[in-house]
């Protein structure tokens, strides 16, 4: 059994940890110059103070996905989906105009950290330059800790080289242009200028290119959930990709896949989980619900597990209610039988109207889809060679990975459609009146979590996903996506045969019936979707994504090219131009189909996204506490200026870091 990195979290020194988590959980922190944080901190000369903050760097690349506030009816990663192509807000009882992003999106917008059911904007900014921070504390004080050898030395800078260029990455698809910061300052600075993502991004590669070299593999290291040499391979891998160095790209794959000792899991392993209810849903064991078991993944016997965020325990546990939030709301008042009935209803195992065979709410949990899944995430993002693949284990209901709403069945014995299946049309009445919230299909092996608290106790009808008790360790990086990754380099160098064999390996793990005969890089976007669902960061890979192709000249599913000077400065919400991630947003999801709105029956709802909003704005917050320098705003948002200063060369943004 694998160690989990929560019990290396537990030994260290506690106050160092505590003020560490105090200043990436205050919400003071936000206010009022996030840019000006990096306030001088205690001085590390002892090997656990610097294990202390790298395992606080760990813990926190968990909050990316689920956050640490338990009442939240969303979660952070629920921000990168629906400004994808694969789902859209669907809490329709918020504000008309949550989702209206091309009119809502602005530098003055909310920005807040702490969110329940708005979007986390302002979290990644700051959680980013958290996480930076965190790694410019090890590299800033690991020369005052004079008892480390060279080669242990050299781990913990490559572990903070990974921390600080993952952030990076990150951030530079979401909010462009950003400023670059790779100290700890003894006082605090306000005049700091952006760099250019470009060159951000030259200087995270080469930082990686040190720590591949630096970092151990994996079985030299004591804990799950701590940087390793693969981690670090695969952040190299996208570094590459988005240099456009997809030949140095492959290679680094090649080796990731050929000689690191991982690869994808064939078969049925580890422990079995016949899921909530059984007798309500069964699942037939299979590989793909195996690797998605929180327990599984942690487990030696996984050899395709690269880096895992552990969330367990008593101490360090988040729960995640992953269920309420990626769940239809399939037991609301208004999805009705023919005959006007409630179609499925929520029953305590105690209340006398209980059916082991229609637990529903145990075996799928208790949606109310804050995070309501794309029509193209349903159907066609699943069709090859014309064929909507069912065989695929990833869309398959018949062994209980997938639920199609038509496999519920009604549940109410006073109607005469009683026991028949769910349908959303009766002739032409439709039977349900919010189809936004309550009518989707989803992958049930993905956000099915044990919610312990309430499974114990007989008088509970909502089941949300993890509670206290429960798993829910989460992949950050799994091998499938490395041949995905070597996919994308093999198709920008015109080697599309390659790509097509590297996206049809995952597709046979898979035990799909369709195999690709010649991919485009939307098939390669598709299998990205279908395989990485809740793992990716989508609106970041479809952004990284976008830049490649500009870089690369190879065109879209469309035939369209995209020139590396502008793909990421156009404005509107037409349906021409754009970034390849606006392309997508414009082909394949709702927004700006509806300019008078989608009528719900709480009102009228708003979806638009605007060719802009292929970067967030930065906070006006941070550009105004900069008050002697001044950073730059992104392209078509209020306060844009082509001609401020920015730093095209990281070298000259790393010297001017020190003056004030």
């Amino acid at each position: 059994m694998k160690k989990y990195i929560k019990n290396k979290i537990s030994t260290l020194v506690p106050l160092v940890v505590i003020a560490a988590l105090l200043v990436s959980c205050s919400e003071d922190f936000l206010e009022p110059d996030p840019l000006s944080f990096y306030e001088p901190e205690t001085t590390f000369t002892t090997e656990s103070g610097l294990q202390a903050v790298l395992a606080t760097a760990d813990k926190g690349l968990r909050n990316n996905y689920i956050h640490f506030n338990a009442a939240s009816n969303s979660v952070p990663i629920g921000t990168e989906y629906v400004f994808s192509d694969m789902a859209k807000y669907g809490k329709t009882d918020n504000s008309s105009t949550i989702s209206d992003f091309a009119n809502t999106i602005v530098p003055t917008g909310s920005f807040k950290r702490d969110t329940n059911d708005d979007f986390y904007l302002g979290f990644y900014w700051v959680e980013g330059y958290t996480g930076i921070k965190h790694a410019n504390t090890v590299l800033t004080y690991i020369d005052n800790v004079t008892s480390l050898t060279e080669e242990v030395k050299r781990k913990y800078i490559g572990q903070a080289y990974f921390h600080r260029a993952y952030r990076y990455l990150n951030l530079v698809y979401q909010f462009g242009d950003i400023p670059l910061i790779t100290k700890i300052l003894e006082v605090p600075k306000q005049s700091y200028y952006s760099t250019k993502k470009e060159a951000i991004i030259e200087m995270i590669t080469a930082d990686m290119e040190k720590a591949v070299e630096w970092v151990p593999e994996q079985s030299k290291l004591p804990y799950v959930g701590v940087v390793n040499k693969g981690a670090c391979r695969q952040l190299l891998i996208k570094c590459y990709l988005a240099s456009g160095r997809f030949k140095d790209a492959e290679t680094q794959a090649d080796l990731l896949i050929n000689q690191s000792g991982y690869s994808l899991m064939q078969g049925a392993f580890g422990t079995f989980d016949p899921g909530g209810n059984p007798t309500t849903w069964t699942i037939n064991r299979n590989v793909i619900w195996d690797l998605h078991r929180p327990e599984n993944k942690v487990i030696a016997g996984n050899r395709e597990a690269i880096l895992v965020m552990p969330n367990s325990g008593v101490q360090s546990f988040l729960p995640f209610a992953s269920m309420r939030i990626f769940g239809p709301n399939w037991n609301s008042a208004t999805v009705t039988t023919p005959d006007g009935k409630q179609a499925a209803n929520r029953f305590a195992s105690n209340n006398a109207n209980y059916q082991a065979k229609y637990d529903y709410a145990r075996a799928l949990g208790r949606g109310i889809a804050t995070i309501s899944a794309s029509y193209y995430s349903q159907h066609p993002m699943w069709v090859v060679n014309g064929i909507e693949d069912k065989q695929d284990l990833r869309h398959n209901s018949t062994v209980g990975n997938w639920v199609n709403m038509e496999d519920l069945k009604y549940s109410d014995k006073s109607s005469t459609f009683y026991q028949q299946n769910f349908r959303l049309k009766n002739g032409n009445t439709i039977l349900s009146k919010d189809t936004l919230r309550e009518w989707f299909d989803f992958p049930l092996y993905k956000i099915y979590l044990h919610d312990v608290v309430n499974e114990t106790n007989p008088n509970a009808n909502d089941f949300q996903g993890a509670s206290t008790g429960s798993k829910a360790h989460w992949y950050l990086y799994r091998l499938a996506e490395t041949y995905l990754l070597r996919a994308e380099a093999r198709f920008y160098q015109g080697n599309v045969g390659g790509a097509t064999q590297d996206v049809n390996t995952i597709r046979a793990r898979a035990g799909a019936s369709q195999m690709y005969g010649q991919v485009t890089i939307g098939d390669i976007c598709a299998e990205r979707g279908r395989e990485l669902y809740l793992e990716e960061w989508r609106n970041v890979e479809l952004k990284r994504i976008s830049h490649c192709l500009a870089l690369s000249g190879k065109p879209d599913e469309w035939g369209q090219t995209y020139n590396k000077a502008n793909w990421d400065k156009q404005s509107g919400t037409d349906a021409a131009g754009g970034s390849y991630w606006y392309q997508r947003i414009s082909h394949y999801t709702l927004y700006n189909k509806y300019p008078g709105g989608i009528v719900v029956p709480n009102g009228t709802k708003f979806y638009t996204m605007d060719k802009r909003n292929n970067y967030w704005p930065i906070p006006s917050s941070a550009i105004t506490a900069n008050i002697k320098g001044k950073l730059s705003q992104n392209f078509g948002y209020d306060g844009y200026d082509p001609n401020v200063k920015v730093w095209d060369k990281w070298q000259d943004a790393v010297a001017d870091e020190s003056q004030l």
